[in-house]
């Protein structure tokens, strides 16, 4: 197969990148774009480990083509969502570091990411998140940090 040009934005930047059309948006940020805060997991989509934002909405690039993404696309990664705040950090990833979530640390940024948007989907909907929120949030955790993840994620919320 040829490459093909794939625009769009990554962490508030306008980039473009040759790939094939096949390629999964996984393998370009981390492979093509060096962007290594999404994680491998499954590349299936079932882990969450590398769970990003697309317009403001948690996905996951594992799992789709980078044919599929289109120039007015916003892709956020964990590298880039400290900027939606102007902070160094942003309020998801101080309330991990305050309350110690992370052992091995290989899905925080997929967690992180997920509990943003669920985060900004319970605001969007005019209450704050609850535990049928979080419920719903499936990364997986090798480790099982489960209840740091939820306490931190409540935390978070109330930063943002």
């Amino acid at each position: 197969m040829s490459k093909t040009s794939h625009t769009f934005k990554l962490n508030g930047e306008q980039i473009t990148v040759e790939a094939e059309d096949d390629v999964r948006l996984l393998w370009v940020l981390r492979d093509l774009l060096g962007v290594t805060g999404p994680k491998y997991g499954c590349g299936l989509g079932v882990c969450q480990a590398c769970t990003s934002h697309i317009n403001g909405k948690a996905f996951n690039p594992c799992s789709v083509p980078v044919s599929k993404i289109e120039p007015g696309d916003e892709i956020t990664t964990i590298e880039g969502l400290p900027a939606t705040v102007g902070k160094d950090l942003h309020p998801m990833q101080e309330a991990w570091l305050e309350l110690d979530v992370a052992q091995c640390g290989y899905c925080q940024p997929g967690q992180i990411m997920a509990a943003v948007a669920k985060v900004r989907q319970a605001a969007a909907a005019g209450r704050e998140i609850g535990d049928a929120d979080l419920d719903e949030i499936r990364n997986i955790c090798r480790c099982g940090t489960y209840t740091r993840i939820r306490e931190a994620i409540k935390a978070g919320a109330k930063g943002m």
